[in-house]
């Protein structure tokens, strides 16, 4: 791992941590471009996640 990445998922780490309350394993099982969908804006309503795709991650959530 170079410092330069080292340096940044530090930060990124600690900000999911203050602005998310996320546990630090949450953030490093998560990709990067998870992650960066936390924070995008969507204009368009109609590109979120449909009612039955929330459904099923909350079913794989509460199994897994």
């Amino acid at each position: 791992m170079s410092d330069r990445f080292a340096g940044h998922a530090s930060r990124l780490a600690g900000l999911a941590t203050r602005l998310l309350g996320w546990p630090p394993h949450w953030f490093w099982r998560t990709t990067p471009r998870e992650f960066a969908s936390i924070f995008a804006t969507h204009d368009d309503p109609s590109q979120g996640m449909s009612r039955a795709e929330l459904d099923r991650l909350l079913k794989e959530d509460h199994n897994g």
